[in-house]
């Protein structure tokens, strides 16, 4: 019997999360391969006595709906294909990692600093830091903490009484700074791309926020992918080694620049503005990678 992981996490409740599970679910039993869907909260993969890793779960294939970095590298040494794999997922959790890996590939980005650590919590945020990164970015500037998805934990800031405050709340967390693409607020490209492929794409469009995520009341239109922004998400995908993504693309004056990208992006949206069937279109991708 054909038999695939689902693994989400391990708190999750997001209802747009646990539907795409079961959207899943019901396109690989289509297909004739029988698709567990799991919480990761069974320690499924650990490190066993005299070192080796254990894996606690028999599959052909795990589709990696979470950001543990641990149980998907001990996945892997373990021997099983994860969709997607553990650096991919990696690679997009955390978005100054994902900046500095595409830095020097020819993808067009906004201007991004990453802010120093603090292990002091008692130590303020120097004058010179903030004197710098109003030099540079000028405002509005976007301030991201570096882990956060749907929009949470992105801010534009205007002045500089609200730098130095948003500076003090995150001196703690990784975070970056980026020059804010005006022409762009309220509005980004989304793409879904498979296998290296755009399989959907829509305009988000947001009359009330800077952010466009239709999770934060933001509305979706289908649209055709352009020339120049298939060739950044393409490039993306190869560089990241993503087999599934959700790309966010930014209107800038002389052309798209890279926002973010997710590894684990939900479809419901985009499915339901484009009506491709994405789902299908990844259990899809999926059975041909692992049974040819």
């Amino acid at each position: 019997m054909k038999k695939g992981l689902i693994l989400t996490n391990a708190y999750s409740s997001a209802a747009n999360e646990l539907n795409g599970s079961l959207r899943l679910k019901q396109e690989f039993e289509k297909l004739g391969v029988c698709a567990e869907i799991r919480r990761n909260d069974g320690f499924l993969a650990y490190i066993g006595e005299g070192g080796a890793p254990v894996i606690n779960v028999s599959a052909d294939f795990c589709v990696y709906l979470d950001k543990d970095k641990y149980t998907s590298f001990l996945l892997e040494k373990g021997g099983f294909r994860l969709f997607n794999s553990h650096f991919s997922v990696q690679a997009c959790d955390d978005k100054a990692v994902t900046h500095a890996l595409l830095s020097g590939c020819g993808i067009p980005m906004p201007e991004t600093y990453t802010a120093p650590l603090c292990y002091t919590p008692s130590e303020p945020v120097r004058a010179e830091t903030l004197d710098l990164l109003e030099e540079k970015l000028g405002y509005p500037m976007i301030v991201k903490s570096c882990y956060g998805s749907l929009g949470e934990g992105v801010f534009k800031i205007d002045d500089r009484l609200a730098l130095a405050e948003i500076c003090e709340k995150l001196k703690c967390k990784p975070h970056l700074f980026q020059r804010c693409v005006t022409e762009s607020l309220g509005r980004d490209l989304r793409v879904i791309v498979i296998g290296g492929k755009c399989v959907a794409a829509m305009e988000r469009r947001s009359d009330a926020d800077f952010r466009s995520n239709i999770e934060l009341g933001g509305r979706g239109l289908p649209v055709a992918v352009p020339a120049d922004a298939a060739r950044i998400y393409e490039a993306v995908a190869e560089i990241l080694k993503l087999d599934y993504c959700g790309i966010d693309l930014l209107f800038g004056k002389d052309g798209f620049l890279l926002c973010e990208v997710n590894s684990n992006a939900f479809f419901g949206g985009i499915e339901r503005v484009t009506g491709v069937n994405v789902a299908k279109l990844y259990a899809e991708y999926i059975f041909k990678q692992i049974y040819g």
